[in-house]
């Protein structure tokens, strides 16, 4: 299938693999957010694209669809050296001054507020990608807008450093946040903090391998690759942070070894997680690491493997006929989805545009294509640290991805679409239950990981930074129970 809009002619001698070159990538970012602002409300501040609504509501929704899309005109725009063909800044910029003119209110335009994880917070989860998109195009963007949109659009995105997020990649959110103000001399104590109690958890998360749990416990999914190796690297790459490059370069280097893997000769990543209509976010990190130089990967196989994904979805129907982003996985799949899944999830997939990034005579794409790992010889790749066992066949081009019992199934109960036959997954083995708590718990200090502990609560009341009351987890930042009837510290593991 063809997606409703134009695509340039293949380039095989460039691309023997999947035909493909930079231009198809910037026509399919250019149809993709054509097709999604026909969705916005006459000042641009909400896209409120068809499908059903997500648990968070109708403006969440609508700003998801702004802050999404808006990401991947960024991209787009950063990436050609802030040319503008198609006017998008302009009319993000216009979204922008009326989404925060009045945060809250139940108007045309208005943005809702960032709350705590637990309160529809899902705004928070936008702040970052408008955050980013407004680093990428500050020059051509921020910078040309007037003082009263400027501090209106800081105090809106400063709900991100004074609320809760879930425990787990959501601390990248206000991280993101705090990079893009710092970068733009906004930078405070407020977001000095946010940054590095992010950068803290990281620490507390990496499981080696390249392989970050997403939160405490050991919870291995894409969000490694469209999370937590793509914000960190970023922000270093954005703002000269040589101390995070430091860190986290070498990490995304070691995830790419074992992650170039996880796609099939088709372009198919492995079908495993949650949040799987994301679709070809799945390749953001081979970007990401084409980008910022921090790949093991050849540049012509770095393209093999993020055209690949691109075109594999979009020739399976992921864009419908209206030239919007279905939800679910080749086309509309409801077992894909989750409660938080909203008609402009799907444009989460926008961050794959960070290959744009690299110029049009970067070797990523001006060399030609090389053969992607699975196309190679057979391998059975073990990865001790996640728990997972990755397997690839060169004469069917299927990768396919074993789990063990020392792994948490990343959290989803989606089933495979039909016709996904190119990769694929293992049944999770059953967690054991934990024991339960003891009849009367004592007041103590938590003995796990307290540098995870004082992390969460680094803004946070002192019950929250690391002294919890056994038998009553804490919520980090806010001393409140974790969830009802559950005896733990979410904060750091603590268990009573």
């Amino acid at each position: 299938m063809s997606p409703p809009f134009a695509l340039p002619a293949e380039d095989r001698e460039l691309s023997p693999y999947t035909g493909w070159t930079r231009a198809h990538w910037e026509a399919v970012a250019d149809g993709l957010i054509a097709a999604a602002l026909r969705w916005a409300t006459p000042e641009g501040a909400l896209l409120h694209l068809p499908g059903r609504p997500s648990v968070s509501g109708a403006r969440s929704d609508g700003l998801e669809g702004y802050a999404r899309t808006f990401l991947a005109a960024a991209l787009r725009v950063a990436g050609d050296g802030g040319r503008d063909p198609h006017h998008w800044l302009e009319r993000y910029a216009r979204g922008l001054a009326a989404g925060t003119r009045t945060p809250g209110r139940h108007d045309t335009e208005s943005w809702p507020p960032i709350l705590d994880h637990h309160v529809r917070g899902q705004p928070m989860v936008e702040a970052a990608s408008v955050a980013l998109g407004l680093a990428l195009t500050r020059p051509w963007l921020w910078d040309r807008l007037d003082d009263g949109v400027q501090e209106r659009a800081e105090r809106w995105l400063r709900g991100a450093l004074t609320h809760t997020p879930a425990p787990n990649n959501w601390y990248l959110f206000p991280f993101t946040v705090a990079s893009f103000l710092e970068a733009a001399g906004r930078g405070d104590t407020a977001t000095a903090r946010a940054t590095q109690r992010a950068l803290d958890l990281l620490e507390t998360w990496y499981r080696g391998d390249g392989w970050y749990a997403d939160g405490d416990g050991r919870a291995f999914d894409h969000y490694n690759g469209w999370a937590l190796h793509l914000y960190p690297p970023l922000h270093a790459h954005l703002t000269g942070d040589a101390e995070v490059a430091a860190r986290c370069g070498p990490r995304l280097r070691a995830y790419l070894e074992s992650h170039a893997l996880f796609f099939g000769a088709d372009g198919a990543p492995v079908h495993f997680g949650r949040s799987l209509t994301y679709r070809f976010a799945a390749c953001a990190a081979v970007g990401t690491g084409a980008v910022t130089g921090h790949t093991p990967l050849p540049p012509g196989t770095s393209r093999r493997l993020v055209s690949g994904c691109l075109r594999y979805f979009l020739d399976r129907g992921a864009v419908t006929a209206d030239g919007l982003l279905s939800l679910g996985w080749h086309g509309p799949h409801a077992a894909t989805l989750q409660a938080y899944s909203g008609p402009a999830s799907p444009y989460w997939a926008a961050k794959a545009f960070v290959a744009l990034l690299a110029p049009a005579d970067d070797p990523l794409w001006t060399a030609p294509e090389g053969p992607a790992p699975s196309e190679g010889p057979d391998r059975v790749l073990a990865l001790p640290a996640p728990g997972l066992l990755v397997q690839s066949t060169r004469a069917d081009g299927i990768s396919a991805c074993t789990t063990t019992a020392a792994t948490t199934w990343p959290r989803t109960r989606a089933r495979t679409p039909p016709g996904t036959t190119r990769t694929t997954a293992a049944r999770p083995t059953p967690r054991t239950p934990a024991p339960p708590p003891p009849a009367t718990p004592p007041t103590t200090t938590c003995p796990w990981r307290p540098a995870a502990s004082a992390a969460y609560g680094a803004a946070s009341t002192p019950s929250a930074r690391g002294t919890a009351t056994a038998g009553a987890g804490r919520r980090p930042g806010t001393g409140r129970c974790s969830r009802p009837g559950h005896p733990w510290c979410r904060a750091c593991g603590w268990r009573a």
